[in-house]
């Protein structure tokens, strides 16, 4: 998950001088930026074999299947037993319901006080958790938020800053199968593991089948993937739980089959409209399986897109300037979120979190330490290819390419700041999905963090090559060991 204020400086080192002294300012203020760099054709204009496959269907399962077992933040649903002990749901829970230690504000600016973070903890219910815990299955009937604690209740680091809500973890969409493991005192939340995330999740947005019914829905064919930002259902009043609903960029739904095509579905004749089978929980909380269309017209395929770099740069553009959302919140994303959804439109499974994508043992990637100077920090830089993703704490940022002697990125970014050719500096707040130069950069604004001087690339702490499969695996995690 990305910093919301993540802060950007041009450095003044040489190079970086050079680089930001060639670059004009726009009224806009993003450096080097007009409206050809807007498009995806420009960037895709500077790929060599745009069409040509970065990994094939195979190279993503087996990647994808490596993710699975080795990465610790993914969850295997499948491969989980009837029941878990005690022990593995607390620490599951623990890990994410820790009581907050530092000051916490409301949407009015007020401090949430000591005995609501209390009642909080409360509802955890830990103290309910038997001895084994029967596990249950569902399936994700809506985009739903998964959340820190078994509450709506919004939370803020500092007075007026309501973007960064920190009881909001992420969000999963309609479709997706969780297993259940715990429920709230009150009953009315349930913490669940996604393949991805282990959080509370409201109980309405979830309802209940058995194992084999859930992950037989999640392995459905025929499908259809969702590879617009998002699309929505026909509206239809027969079927309001369906209607007008939300479907992310990567979602999988199943087409419904056997149905004769004259036949109406929720009162509007098919033809002109794929017809899904999405879930819906009913009145007992369990699952019912029922139509609803989308039109033929929306941005969906029959499959995953291949990777490709004209795909790859295409599908960043469709979020261009969306709003920055914190853990997915606002219907958007955020950093981790954006670069994830673009590479499962193409079957490319990834962890949740910057943290856990920069380093996860199963994507080929490069970490950084304080024995990597200054030097061979830059000769990474300047190597970085279109799908590379790069990485500093709390943030991440997707290459589109080498243009004017310096990688330019696509990422979802709270703010931006750089220094003038005058010497002063220009702070931007963007805080949507942005293309902007990459180097070179200081790590905090105007050297107010206290390290005055140090380039942006002094801070990476990973680079993940996602898009470059010409670079031999076996150098890739040797770089990675250092």
């Amino acid at each position: 998950m990305s910093l919301f204020a993540i802060v950007l400086a041009l450095a003044l080192s040489p190079l970086s001088m050079r680089a930001a002294d060639t670059l004009p300012i726009p009224p806009h203020g993003v450096p080097g930026i007009s409206d050809a760099q807007l498009s995806p054709d420009f960037w895709i204009g500077l790929q060599a074999h745009p069409d040509q496959p970065i990994l094939s269907r195979a190279d993503i399962d087996a990647q994808n299947a490596r993710l699975l077992a080795q990465d610790s933040t993914m969850h295997d649903l499948a491969a989980l037993p009837a029941s878990l002990p005690r022990a593995q749901v607390t620490a599951w829970i623990e890990r994410m319901s820790k009581r907050p230690e530092r000051s916490l504000y409301d949407v009015h600016g007020q401090p949430v006080p000591a005995s609501t973070l209390d009642s909080l903890v409360n509802d955890v219910a830990l103290d309910t958790i038997p001895a084994q815990q029967t596990v249950r299955y569902g399936l994700v009937v809506q985009r739903a938020a998964l959340r820190s604690f078994p509450t709506t209740l919004r939370v803020f680091s500092h007075r007026g800053d309501t973007d960064i809500d920190r009881f909001q973890e992420s969000a999963e969409f309609p479709g997706t199968p969780v297993a259940i493991i715990h429920t709230s005192r009150d009953g009315q939340w349930l913490f669940v593991l996604s393949p991805r995330y282990a959080a509370w999740m409201q109980r309405q947005s979830v309802a209940m089948a058995p194992k084999d019914v859930v992950l037989g829905y999640a392995a459905k064919k025929p499908y259809r993937i969702v590879t617009g930002d998002s699309v929505r259902t026909v509206f239809t009043p027969e079927q309001l739980a369906v209607s007008q609903l939300q479907l992310d960029m990567g979602t999988r739904v199943p087409l419904l089959q056997g149905l004769p095509p004259e036949q109406p579905v929720n009162g509007q004749t098919a033809y002109a409209a794929h017809v899904l089978q999405l879930p819906v929980r009913k009145d007992d909380g369990s699952l019912e399986l029922v139509p609803a269309l989308l039109q033929k017209n929306t941005d969906t395929a029959a499959d995953y897109l291949p990777l490709t770099p004209r795909q790859l740069i295409t599908q960043a553009f469709k979020f261009l300037g969306e709003r920055y959302g914190w853990g997915h919140s606002y219907d958007g994303r955020d950093c981790s979120g954006f670069v994830s959804d673009v590479y499962r439109s193409m079957g490319v499974q990834m962890p949740r979190n910057t943290g856990d994508q920069a380093k996860s043992p199963a994507l080929p990637h490069r970490l950084f330490t304080d024995a990597d100077n200054h030097e061979a920090r830059l000769k990474a830089a300047l190597q970085l290819q279109r799908g590379d993703l790069v990485y500093i704490p709390g943030h991440v940022m997707m290459v589109l390419g080498q243009w004017q002697g310096q990688p330019w990125v696509i990422h979802d970014v709270g703010s931006i700041s750089y220094r003038k050719p005058d010497g002063t500096v220009a702070e931007i707040n963007l805080n949507s999905v942005s293309v902007t130069p990459l180097l070179p950069l200081l790590y905090g604004k105007d050297g107010k963090d206290g390290k005055d001087g140090s380039s942006f690339i002094d801070h990476m702490t990973s680079i993940v090559y996602l898009g470059e499969p010409q670079r031999e695996n076996a150098a890739v995690h040797a770089r990675a060991s250092k």
